[in-house]
């Protein structure tokens, strides 16, 4: 394709448009003209200054229209807005122990690589650990889901990726518990730092936008509390880190279990395991979590190398020096750079630019894609001295990371291979059940594009009504959110300067779906880092009105009543839904007033529906007119439980009197 059918149009108005709208506006702005003006022709001198006015903003219009993708991306950087580096992939690998190793468990250190084959022959995919993992030889051999009130209930079997199951059972609440079977094959629990990874079958929380503002605290909708059995009671044990935010998302589990468990059998089991038990002491899930597989000794792997000590040359003490490091895309964060000025190796600090750099600041930048090192000149950023001592080697990447790219998302199955064997590792049984995910070549010019409009409206900073709303459904799983400028939870119906409360109604399936204390705390702690400083910021939950409408209809003779009455009350459940409702179908609206005639309507245009005899509208058990209109308190939303509709067929004309 032709290069210029990519150039930008940034105006596309000409001559005889600019003409035009300007002669609309007279009027307009200028209502002081006495008398009127009213001769538009060419021969008016008004109208000639117009027309020159329009022939130069004709010119301007297409001398910016000829701007090149390189200005373009000028432009953009002004505005702030780079092209993103590549991203690397992540897999979830489980290294399980040779059963024939001689202890209980093994360490898989920091920087273990598991590669895979590229298509053509290329050099290997190579996938490697950013932490150690403790593996242990006890594997899972049963899991059970306990509800709180009926018979435990084996919902998956052992390491394999099964169907999805309800870890808590359908309802998840205070008192479900999880439990967790191991078969120790004859040896006693080891008392160690254990890993559990659980894949969530619903990806639970939206991705979160980054922009530079750092993570925000993400809160669990439950509290799980850990124990074991020890023989004759449920010992309570440490639970290190929970990242699946109570199995509400995949992630790790990392527990530390004492020493002295016991095997038990737990019905429907029959054999005789060591069982750890998940139990939800609060429960307040939007949803009841739903589990893909459980497993052990599996952790998360990332697409990249490391690289240590490479020495990228010597400082000549000239302002702007750049150096190049080998390897490239460099991973965010991963550069540690040193520089020995005569005095012994000194860190040195990355920044994205110089701008608050002082003189004696020791700051680089690097550029992740080209690995361009780039140091200050000695009024924005320190210049490093050189060393005459090593002149030719005092500037070292101490260690730095680099891979990444959209080839890095392989199939599952694909990363099998150990690159170093690993003591007590079985190499044969080292695989990847899931797919990788996240690898991203670099963006392009016009994906940059693209996002720029979306990155300069925002900025990562909440300012309008819009953009509280906007950054609430990108902090939790929050489907709708309403900004209320000036509305504080603790004064309703008085304007109180500076202050805006954030109405979230969570992604559920519950009829008035209820944020949980979690989903609240993790957004009130997402819209804090992007609030003006001056803004006072409330997150609150929804307050709903309950609608019930009675309805008297007749039905067509070749109906089915039963299928009528159903269609009916469905379509009345789905209208007064508050994430599904409305006109649109994408929810209620906050203080939506219910039109009568909509609310006949929607009765009305059922399939079967021959007529309407009556329709009244209940609103929190109080029944309104009939035929009129019933507004609901301010910003609340509607929502409904069930309808009592009666369908009937219309009378037989023999059985007239």
């Amino acid at each position: 394709m032709p290069l210029e059918d990519h150039l930008p149009t940034l105006d596309d108005h000409s001559y005889d448009s600019i003409v035009s709208e300007m002669r609309s506006r007279i009027s307009r702005y200028t209502p002081e003209w006495k008398p009127v003006w009213s001769d538009l022709n060419d021969s008016d001198p008004g109208i000639t200054m117009l027309q020159v006015f329009a022939w130069l903003g004709e010119m301007l219009a297409y001398r910016m229209n000829q701007v090149p993708s390189l200005n373009y991306l000028k432009f953009l950087q002004l505005l702030g807005v780079e092209l993103r580096a590549a991203e690397p992939a992540q897999v979830q690998i489980t290294f399980p122990m040779k059963p024939t190793y001689a202890k209980a468990t093994t360490i898989v250190p920091l920087g273990t690589q598991v590669i895979a084959e590229t298509e053509g022959g290329g050099p290997p995919l190579v996938f490697e650990a950013a932490k150690a993992l403790t593996v242990l030889r006890p594997r899972i051999a049963s899991v059970l889901s306990y509800d709180g009130n009926l018979a435990y209930e084996s919902v998956a079997q052992s390491n394999e990726i099964a169907t999805a199951f309800r870890p808590f059972g359908p309802l998840a609440g205070a008192g479900a518990a999880l439990l967790i079977g191991f078969d120790g094959g004859g040896s006693p629990f080891p008392a160690t730092e254990l890993t559990i990874y659980g894949w969530a079958a619903d990806p639970g929380r939206r991705q979160a936008v980054s922009c530079g503002l750092g993570a925000t605290a993400s809160h669990p909708s439950a509290r799980v509390r850990w124990s074991a059995w020890t023989g004759f009671d449920w010992t309570p044990i440490t639970r290190l880190t929970d990242d699946t935010l109570a199995f509400t998302r995949s992630g790790e589990i990392v527990l530390r279990t004492p020493p002295g468990l016991a095997t038990t059998t737990i019905s429907p089991e029959p054999n005789p395991l060591y069982w750890l038990r998940a139990e939800l002491v609060t429960s307040q899930y939007e949803k009841p979590p739903v589990l893909r597989a459980l497993r052990t000794n599996t952790m998360t792997l990332t697409q990249m190398e490391t690289v240590k000590d490479e020495v990228l040359g010597g400082s000549t003490g000239r302002p702007d020096q750049t150096f190049r490091l080998t390897s490239v895309p460099v991973l965010k964060g991963s550069l540690e750079l040193e520089v020995d000025q005569g005095s012994g190796p000194e860190i040195w600090v990355e920044v994205d630019d110089f701008l608050a750099s002082s003189s004696r600041d020791p700051h680089f930048v690097l550029n992740r894609t080209t690995g361009e090192v780039r140091f200050g000149d000695g009024r924005r950023g320190a210049i490093p001295i050189a060393n005459v001592n090593n002149p030719g080697a005092n500037v070292v990447a101490r260690r730095y990371r680099h891979g990444g790219g959209a080839t890095g998302n392989v199939p599952a199955g694909a990363l099998h291979v150990l690159r170093n064997a690993v003591p007590g590792i079985d190499d044969n049984g080292v695989i990847n059940i899931l797919a990788s995910y996240g690898g991203r070549d670099e963006e392009t010019l016009d994906q940059a594009k693209q996002r720029a409009p979306a990155a300069i409206r925002a900025r990562c900073r909440a300012v309008t009504a819009d953009d509280f709303e906007y950054f609430a459904t990108q902090a939790a799983d929050i489907a709708r959110a309403k900004a209320l400028p000036l509305r504080h939870p603790d004064f309703p119906g008085v304007a109180v300067p500076g202050v805006v409360t954030v109405v979230v109604v969570p992604d559920s399936a519950a009829p008035n779906p209820l944020p949980s204390e979690g989903a609240l705390r993790t957004v009130c702690a997402y819209l804090d880092r992007r609030r003006l400083l001056t803004t006072e910021l409330y997150v609150a939950p929804p307050t709903y009105q309950k609608v019930t409408v009675t309805a008297d209809l007749v039905a067509d003779d070749a109906a089915d009543l039963a299928q009528v009455q159903h269609q009916v009350e469905q379509s009345l459940l789905d209208y007064f839904h508050p994430l599904r409702g409305g006109e649109d179908g994408l929810g209620w609206p906050f203080g939506g007033t219910i039109a009568f005639s909509r609310t006949f309507q929607r009765v009305f245009s059922v399939a079967g529906v021959t007529s309407v005899d009556r329709v009244v509208i209940t609103v929190d058990g109080v029944a309104a007119p009939e035929c009129r209109n019933v507004p609901l308190q301010p910003d609340a939303l509607a929502y409904s439980t069930a309808h009592q509709v009666s369908v009937s067929y219309a009378p037989s004309a023999l059985g007239a009197t």
